[in-house]
């Protein structure tokens, strides 16, 4: 499905905070988006997710505008995994992942719809804690269930928002690799909020990087993560080294 957002503006409190955001997503590409703190990439996939209302701009899916569609159309769609939640209700984990088959249930849950959370739990390596109530967990098996709760949904774009925040490092890497593959099995397409440069790098396809709201660079990740770039939205020196056919960024410390 090709995702297309044509100069999106958002404003906090009539203060514009993003600013002319256009890019488009192919299905089957992993777009990361970088900058630091405040820059806007959270905002942004919440306006995708029609939480937040842009002040200007459209954003389309297949050429339709998200605006025509409901709301039960959009979940189906476009899947949302936030930085972090905390349930009102004392779900288990498999309620929690259940919840992602909302777009599709009318009257009631099906057997389809058990067994799609319950195979999604075992492709998350979930099922052992699938009875365990949700708001219990620490905050990186949360993230794992919000990530399988998504996956539910059969989205054919994914909208991921920090998806390695409080994971070590062993379930980051098999966090980004399951999306990798998903990605590729399903011909989905992924938007990622991401902080670690070389996580970026090294399973993203292509980068929009982001400064003061506004895009400051984008295209492909090779070319847009290089020192220069970094520097002027980060503020800090690096240097790309390649080991083992992998190229890594490195911050120089004075």
């Amino acid at each position: 499905m090709m995702l297309e957002l044509k100069s999106l503006k958002f404003s906090y409190n009539s203060l514009p905070f993003i600013r002319d955001i256009s890019f488009r997503l192919k299905p089957g590409e992993i777009l990361g988006l970088l900058g630091p703190n405040g820059s806007g990439k959270t905002t942004i996939l919440k306006c995708l997710n029609r939480i937040l209302k842009p002040r200007e701009g459209e954003i389309f899916l297949d050429n339709r505008n998200i605006n025509r569609l409901s709301l039960r159309e959009t979940a189906a769609i476009l899947g949302y995994v936030p930085q972090s939640t905390h349930s009102s209700f004392a779900l288990n984990v498999f309620e929690m992942v259940l919840l992602g088959r909302k777009p599709y249930v009318n009257w009631k849950v099906s057997e389809k719809d058990r067994d799609i959370a319950f195979g999604m739990l075992r492709t998350m390596g979930l099922e052992n804690m699938s009875f365990r109530i949700f708001n219990e967990l620490s905050g990186g098996e949360k993230q794992k269930v919000l990530l399988a709760r998504a996956l539910c949904q059969e989205p054919r774009v994914l909208l991921l928002d920090e998806p390695t925040s409080n994971l070590d490092l062993k379930h980051q890497f098999e966090i980004l690799k399951l999306v990798r593959t998903l990605v590729r099995e399903r011909s989905i397409s992924v938007i990622m909020a991401v902080h670690d440069l070389n996580l970026a790098l090294w399973f993203s396809n292509r980068i929009l990087l982001l400064k003061d709201g506004i895009i400051y660079a984008s295209g492909r990740t090779k070319e847009v993560l290089n020192e220069k770039n970094i520097k002027e939205v980060f503020g800090i020196e690096t240097i790309i080294e390649k080991n083992m056919e992998k190229d890594y960024i490195v911050p120089v410390i004075g």
